[in-house]
C-alpha cells in the first residue's frame, strides 16, 4: 500500500518513522510515543479522530501488506507496540463504554446465535442498502464502493488471525467460513477479487489502499475495530462476535445493494460481488452464530461477554459511519474527504 497523506502530527511522525530503518530510533519513537499519550489523553472520541485512526491503521497494516518500502523491522518494534497499545485501550475503552449487553444469561450455543440474531435484527440504525437500493445516485454508489473499498479488498484478512486461537467447532466453523471468503481455493473467486472487479467495472481503482486519503476516521475505525479484535489474542471473543454480528447483517442488505447498481442499469459483472453474498452469507449467518459464537461459548463460556461486546461494538461503529454518510448525502454533500476520482465512470 501507498503512503497516506498525514492527517496530524501523529500521523506525520509515524510516516516519517516508516520511511526510515527501524534500527536506531529508539530516541525517536520514545518522544513519539509521549505525543500519542498526549493525544490520547485529549481524545473524547477516538472514533472520530482523524490522525489517531489514520496513525492506527497504519500501524495494523504493518501485519498485513505494509507499506511500499517500509522497513520490515517496524511490524514488531517494541516502540510502536507500545504506541499502538496506548490508542487501542482508549478506543476499547470508549467503545465498551458506549455498548449497552444483553443479559449473560445463555445456557447454550443455540441461546448465543438467538441472542445475536436478536441484536441483529433489534439494530435501528439507519439503513444504508435501503438507501443505496431506492435513492443512491451513481455518484453516491461510488462513494459507497470507496468507503467499502478500505476492507473489501483485503476481505476476510481480519478475521482470520482468530483461527490459531480457537479450538474444536469453533475453528471449523471459522475456517468454513472463511474458506468461502477466499474463493474455496480459487483467486478468481475470493471475494476480494470479485469486488475488485465491482471497482474496476465502475472505472475506480482497484489497488489496495488507493483511496485511503478519502475516507474519514469513522471509516477506518470500522476497520481498525477488526484489527483491534483480530490481532490481540485476549479480544478472540470480540473478533467471533464481530464476525457473526457481520454475517448475520449481511445476505440482504446485499441484495438491495446489487439491487441499486441494477436500478442504475449496471451489469451483472458490477453486481455479483453484491450477488455472491446473498447466498453466501445466508448460509454463514447459521454457521457463524451456532457453530463459530455457540461453539465458542461452550467452550470458553467466561467470553460471552465479550462475544456479545464484538457484536455491540460492529453494530455502533457501522451505525455511526452510516450516519454520517448518509446525513452528508442528503444535504446533497459528499461523504468523502477528497473529491471524486476525475477517471470514475458514471455512465459507462
Amino acid at each position: 500500500m501507498k503512503f497516506p497523506t498525514p492527517r496530524g502530527p501523529l500521523s506525520g511522525a509515524l510516516l516519517e518513522l516508516l520511511r526510515s530503518p527501524a534500527d536506531g530510533a529508539a530516541g525517536t519513537v520514545a518522544g513519539w510515543n509521549r505525543e500519542v499519550a498526549e493525544a490520547v489523553d485529549r481524545a473524547q472520541d477516538i472514533s472520530t479522530q482523524e490522525d489517531l485512526q489514520l496513525t492506527l491503521f497504519c500501524l495494523y497494516e504493518l501485519h498485513y501488506s505494509s507499506l511500499d518500502g517500509a522497513d520490515e523491522q517496524w511490524e514488531w518494534h517494541p516502540g510502536l507496540l507500545a504506541g499502538r497499545a496506548l490508542i487501542e485501550a482508549a478506543f476499547e475503552q470508549q467503545l465498551r463504554a458506549a455498548v449497552e449487553l444483553p443479559d449473560l444469561d445463555a445456557a447454550t450455543s443455540d441461546d448465543v446465535a438467538q441472542t445475536l440474531f436478536s441484536m441483529a435484527a433489534a439494530d435501528s440504525g439507519p439503513s444504508m442498502s435501503r438507501y443505496v437500493a431506492k435513492k443512491a445516485s451513481e455518484e453516491q454508489l461510488l462513494e459507497f464502493l470507496i468507503h467499502k473499498s478500505i476492507y473489501q479488498l483485503k476481505e476476510a484478512d481480519p478475521h482470520t488471525w482468530a483461527i490459531p486461537r480457537l479450538t474444536g467447532r469453533a475453528k471449523a466453523a471459522m475456517v468454513e467460513i472463511q474458506s468461502d471468503e477466499y474463493g474455496g481455493g480459487r483467486a478468481a473467486r475470493m471475494h476480494s477479487a470479485l469486488f475488485a472487479r465491482t471497482m474496476r467495472m465502475m472505472e475506480l481503482d482497484d489497488s489496495y489502499g488507493s483511496y485511503l486519503d478519502a475516507v474519514p476516521a469513522l471509516t477506518l475505525a470500522n476497520n481498525n475495530l477488526m484489527s483491534m479484535f483480530g490481532l490481540n489474542r485476549r479480544l478472540r471473543g470480540a473478533i467471533v462476535g464481530h464476525l457473526a454480528i457481520y454475517e448475520m447483517t449481511s445476505s440482504q442488505p446485499n441484495r438491495l445493494y446489487g439491487n441499486g447498481f441494477r436500478r442504475h442499469g449496471r451489469s451483472p459483472e458490477v453486481t455479483e460481488y453484491f450477488d455472491e453474498h446473498v447466498e453466501a452469507d445466508a448460509v454463514h449467518e447459521q454457521i457463524a452464530g451456532r457453530d463459530l459464537a455457540g461453539g465458542l461459548f461452550e467452550s470458553e463460556p467466561k467470553l460471552l461477554a465479550d462475544i456479545y461486546f464484538g457484536a455491540a461494538a460492529a453494530l455502533l461503529l457501522d451505525g455511526r459511519s452510516t450516519a454520517r454518510t448518509m446525513s452528508a448525502w442528503e444535504a446533497h454533500g459528499s461523504s468523502l474527504l477528497t473529491a471524486l476520482p476525475q477517471q470514475a465512470g458514471l455512465a459507462s
